[in-house]
């Protein structure tokens, strides 16, 4: 007999994550075992140098539901999340960061607009209810904000919060979308969220407590980071506009939720 697909799978992308993976962990499927539908959780890890896959290894003898997703050469975010979302079984599938910064349960957010019948829910930092604690240093802020109105002016208008690792798509929303992602770095975001658009679906956005950790591999790289995104976010454009997606041979319909 066939393993009846989960309701939720969540998505861990990895690099060098040995260290705080295994609270995370152990908090998603504290969190999760407590709700009232089936789950899994699924680490990729994106070629780390540490023993992050053998950490993971170890704790699936303890949480039944984790399962590992491994290859040897790190590839970017972008790819991991890739890969997770096209692994993953779950008729919504959910990616989070390894660091934890916005915990499982507030998922509980995004189930009524799924509910609703939306296929694509996410997380902002940047709307009406949202928290960040400790807020983000001045200058990131200024950063962040200028990057988010250049994307917006490019191609989408109305979301205020590409950036932020805390994604849910439906799972028909994931095979429309994800074969064709490209990016593999930090760019991948707004490019899954375009292509969402593109292929009619409302895009849902829904406040979170995002707790800044100080220790963030990502947050390390700086000014760095947001430069590479607009970068990627550029050559999207030029992406889009040559239709090397092949959007154009995708029939056209109304707005799907």
């Amino acid at each position: 007999m066939a393993t009846p697909k989960p309701y939720l799978s969540v998505i861990v992308p990895a690099y060098n994550e040995s260290k705080r993976l295994p609270l995370t962990l152990v908090d998603i499927d504290k969190h999760l075992s407590r709700a009232d539908f089936s789950y899994e959780i699924l680490v990729v890890n994106d070629g780390s140098k540490d023993d992050t896959a053998v950490v993971v290894s170890k704790m699936a003898k303890l949480i039944p539901h984790l399962k590992l997703v491994n290859y040897e050469h790190n590839q970017g975010k972008g790819y991991a999340v890739k890969l997770g979302m096209l692994e993953a079984s779950g008729k919504y599938r959910l990616f989070m960061d390894s660091d934890n910064s916005t915990t499982v349960d507030q998922f509980s957010k995004m189930q009524p607009f799924l509910k609703e019948g939306y296929h694509v829910v996410i997380g902002s930092r940047d709307i009406k209810g949202a928290v960040v604690d400790p807020p983000q240093p001045l200058f990131k802020r200024i950063l962040g904000n200028l990057g988010n109105i250049y994307i917006q002016l490019l191609f989408l208008p109305g979301i205020w919060d590409t950036q932020c690792g805390f994604k849910c798509f439906s799972e028909e929303a994931v095979q429309k979308v994800f074969p064709l992602a490209r990016i593999k770095r930090f760019g991948f975001d707004p490019e899954a969220l375009y292509l969402a658009k593109k292929f009619g679906y409302e895009i849902k956005q829904v406040p979170i407590h995002w707790v800044n950790d100080a220790a963030s591999l990502v947050k390390l790289v700086g000014a760095n980071s947001y430069i590479k995104v607009l970068i990627d976010v550029t050559k999207l454009r030029f992406w889009f506009w040559f239709d090397i997606y092949g959007l154009r041979k995708q029939r056209s319909g109304g707005p799907l939720r």
